[in-house]
């Protein structure tokens, strides 16, 4: 079992943006470097800036470094809107445009990829470059590796026989629609024990699942129009696959990937990503689902080499 590197985890205070009449909370850390673009961190589902504060405390010595929670999520607004790949890729689009003002290097982790993949394939001026930490996102094709986010794999039943698979699929589609049910599964899944044993399910290293962790994603749940938010995300819309945007994309990519993450596959995930974009750079990590807080001085070391390269080569 491989030790949390001791880096800090000291609170990063932020500040608020008006985006479309709602509060977004972004950090800002480190200087601007002429020759150097700016980093965009962007979380998963159910997190915040504070899941990057380990990356944030490193990277800012090299880099000009944002994080920002994403509309329904962490400290920004969570109105009853329709929520989907589309809106949080116009939320970061407008947010490197209006605030952080030159195009930036985007890395994002699970639900956080997928929206930063969106960006840069259908926004591509914003981009200087993209590193996906175990993304997620749909292919064209169905594969089972591949859900939409990491919440809709935890609360789907076990692999059964194709037939029963997809009577019980349709069941729990069924089953969430309904407001009630929405309702009480919120309530089960934002308790706290429940939100540590899933983080110990999907990271290797159990000890990096700290009472602050778990704290950073319970605290958002208790705001008002959290149990909307996360009741209208099983009803958003299924945003553009994968493989499309990857041949849409024009900026370098960085795969970052947390071999041990039981959510997405990464030895099925990987070579679908090469299919589609063969020129990619691409590292697998002792790690789970969130390789940039369990394994943060790797991840670190990793990004900063590859975009101070991707800097001078450009």
């Amino acid at each position: 079992m491989q030790a949390t590197p001791a880096v800090s985890t000291s609170p990063i205070p932020g500040k608020y943006w008006q985006w479309r009449g709602q509060d977004i909370y972004y950090v800002k850390a480190g200087e601007k470097h002429p020759q150097r673009p700016p980093l965009l961190l962007v979380h998963g589902f159910g997190a915040s800036t504070d899941h990057w504060r380990k990356n944030i405390a490193q990277l800012q010595a090299d880099f000009e470094v944002w994080a920002i929670d994403l509309l329904g999520f962490g400290r920004s607004a969570k109105p009853q809107w329709q929520y989907g790949a589309d809106l949080w890729r116009d939320q970061l689009y407008e947010f490197i445009t209006e605030v952080i003002g030159q195009p930036a290097v985007l890395a994002g982790n699970s639900l956080g990829g997928y929206a930063c993949l969106c960006v840069a394939a259908q926004r591509p001026d914003a981009a200087a470059g993209l590193v996906l930490l175990n993304s997620a996102g749909p292919f064209s094709e169905a594969e089972a590796s591949s859900e939409p986010d990491p919440l809709q794999a935890e609360v789907q039943p076990p692999k059964q026989p194709e037939l029963w698979q997809k009577f019980m699929g349709e069941a729990a589609k069924w089953i969430f629609q309904q407001p009630l049910a929405r309702f009480l599964l919120f309530q089960y899944v934002r308790q706290p024990w429940v939100i540590r044993q899933t983080l110990e399910r999907v990271y290797l290293d159990r000890s990096a699942v700290t009472d602050q962790l778990v704290d950073d994603i319970y605290r958002p749940s208790c705001d008002r129009g959290a149990a909307e938010v996360f009741a209208a995300i099983f009803n958003n819309p299924e945003g553009e696959k994968v493989d499309v945007l990857l041949q849409q994309l024009k900026c370098p990519l960085l795969m970052l990937w947390g071999e041990g993450d039981p959510w997405m596959n990464a030895k099925e995930r990987s070579p679908k990503f090469r299919q589609y974009c063969p020129n990619l750079t691409e590292y697998f990590l002792r790690a789970g689902h969130c390789p940039h807080d369990e394994v943060p001085e790797q991840v670190n070391s990793l990004l900063r080499s590859w975009v101070l390269a991707t800097a001078t080569s450009s």
